[in-house]
């Protein structure tokens, strides 16, 4: 067994898997003491695991060794971020995924330690999850709104509203335009509210209450649809449907551009009665409502 490998002989076994979910062994406290228990690596130790990886990608043991003796690092690192309201354990979790990046392409030839490569990588994972899971809307999706993102919430005095005079001085910090901290800073200050009421809180007044738009519930769609069709298409087959004199009637009292015919006009043209002309006008209305009836069924069913 080799110096490096003897070194990690008492390392919890269960760490391996922790790795990727600080909360495996408990608590968050449990993890981060088991991780300071862990040794860490001489330069000759981390140069002689770095070369065996480098040299052969699938000696997972050498890749281990060097991951756990950096478990640390990526501790301190997500310490750094507590202040964005996320769990510490995912901050961990995300730094580890980056750490394990590090040790894959981690190139000992290059004479640089992988504490100074890796922290860089901890950080960009550390980052891309805060980016991603700080708001419900993105605020910041370009690489150079994330460094404002991050440099500007260290840089705001007490996290107040910042001055014409410190926009112009961070902008000048951070070579960025001075609109573009003005914009930061109202996306990082703004709030989110939830769209239903927590709880089913009836008495609390939540953004669903007035966003719901009751005229676009699917079973009233369907209904005005049906009733379109029924006063357009439907009708006019309805009335297609009549014998000719009863459809002169209809049309001529009840569909005319301008005024309806009397039953005294339609009873000369027709040379009966104006009551008989009512009758015809009563029984065509009967076969519409019927044959509207039959098509509304037809349209339920389909």
């Amino acid at each position: 067994m080799s110096q490096a490998s003897q070194s990690f002989a008492l390392a919890p076994a269960q760490l391996a898997t922790a790795i990727a979910n600080p909360g495996a062994l408990g608590t968050i406290e449990a993890y981060i003491s088991a991780v300071n228990r862990l040794p860490m690596l001489s330069p000759e130790q981390e140069s002689e695991l770095g070369y065996r990886l480098h040299n052969d990608p699938s000696d997972l043991d050498a890749a281990r060794h060097l991951v756990l003796s950096h478990l640390r690092l990526v501790v301190s690192v997500a310490r750094q971020y507590l202040g964005y309201g996320l769990a510490h354990a995912d901050l961990i979790q995300e730094g580890n995924i980056g750490l394990m990046k590090a040790v894959k392409r981690f190139d000992p030839t290059r004479g640089v330690r992988l504490v100074s490569f890796a922290v860089h990588w901890i950080k960009a994972e550390i980052h891309e999850y805060i980016v991603r899971n700080w708001r419900l809307v993105k605020v910041a999706t370009t690489k150079a709104q994330r460094k404002l993102f991050f440099n500007l919430r260290r840089m705001r005095p007490d996290g107040q509203t910042l001055d014409p005079e410190q926009i112009a001085h961070i902008a000048q910090t951070l070579n960025v335009r001075p609109q573009d901290v003005s914009e930061m800073e109202v996306r990082m200050s703004g709030t989110e509210s939830a769209l239903e009421t927590p709880n089913g809180d009836e008495d609390t007044f939540a953004p669903i209450a007035w966003l719901t738009d009751e005229g676009q519930e699917p079973a009233q769609v369907l209904a005005r649809r049906d009733q379109d069709e029924l006063q357009g298409a439907g009708l006019s087959a309805a009335i297609d449907a009549l014998d000719a004199r009863s459809q002169h009637i209809v049309r001529a009292r009840w569909l005319a551009d301008e005024g309806g015919a009397t039953l005294h006009e339609l009873a000369a043209e027709y040379g009966i009665s104006a009551e008989r002309v009512r009758q015809i006008e009563v029984a065509a209305f009967k076969k519409l409502r019927a044959a509207l009836a039959d098509q509304h069924e037809a349209l339920v069913v389909a």
